[in-house]
């Protein structure tokens, strides 16, 4: 059985750098200063392809660099929309574009709208979601979506670029955003949220996901699923998250590795 983790930063589990000094942070607080020993434990679980994805031009870096070294990890090259008002200038956004064409670059993002915290004006993420969302028309590149409370704004933008396709990352709406991701053909990911949310129209909702448009993620070190939380979030607990909707959905687990691998590995390219 092959699991496949769509989404996590282990890239910043280094005491080399920091691309993001919050996540390397998280990560040596919790023992690691090495990704090779994060890999090794999602490879022990099954999970042996992970989607390093970037959120500044730094961290993109590292997510290439990573991904360079391991043959068990792509990256996804973003910037995240709390970083908005750090990345508009000319010069930053030249050098970001230039990682476009790596090859073991499978994604732009994450990227998108965040208005639960506005870390950075929305008018500025407006503005570097349309620069990211033509870096990915150029080089043909699905994307990885960040939206938060974001939604009414983000469709619009959206639908006004053509042939375009990627993933909703960490889901935790509604049947009425599910509905509007899935008529557009996109993926949704799903993530430790789901072990361990109350709502129950998130569960619905991702009952209702339809099997070949389901993505399994971490958001390592984030969002640590049940039974962990209060550990640090690793790739080999994508195995956990896969475990629970398997029950959730009613299909067995070899099922949902089977199809959620399918699906990752057609939308990113994981050759």
């Amino acid at each position: 059985m092959e699991i496949v983790d769509t989404h996590c930063h282990i890239h910043e589990a280094s005491t080399n750098k920091a691309g993001d000094q919050f996540m390397r942070e998280k990560w040596l607080k919790a023992g690691f200063t090495d990704p090779k020993y994060i890999i090794k434990s999602a490879i022990d679980a099954d999970v042996n392809k992970l989607v390093c994805v970037g959120c500044t031009l730094v961290d993109s870096q590292m997510a290439i660099d990573l991904a360079q070294k391991d043959s068990h990890c792509w990256a996804s090259i973003g910037i995240h929309p709390h970083e908005a008002k750090d990345h508009l200038d000319a010069k930053t956004q030249k050098e970001f574009a230039a990682l476009a064409t790596h090859k073991k670059v499978v994604a732009i993002g994450e990227c998108g709208l965040d208005y639960y915290y506005t870390h950075s004006p929305k008018s500025k993420q407006i503005k570097l979601l349309k620069f990211q969302l033509k870096l990915a028309q150029k080089h043909n590149l699905p994307l990885i979506f960040h939206i938060r409370e974001a939604f009414e704004d983000f469709w619009p933008i959206y639908d006004s670029c053509k042939g375009l396709g990627g993933v909703v990352h960490s889901f935790s709406s509604d049947a009425h955003d599910l509905d509007n991701i899935l008529s557009r053909g996109l993926y949704v990911g799903l993530n430790g949220i789901t072990t361990f949310t109350k709502d129950q129209d998130q569960l619905e909702a991702a009952k209702r996901v339809p099997l070949n448009r389901l993505l399994l993620e971490t958001d390592a070190p984030f969002l640590t699923p049940a039974p962990f939380r209060g550990k640090v979030g690793e790739p080999k607990y994508v195995r956990t998250v896969a475990e629970f909707l398997s029950q959730l959905r009613g299909e067995t687990l070899e099922e949902l590795a089977t199809a959620t691998t399918h699906n990752a590995m057609g939308l990113f390219n994981l050759r």
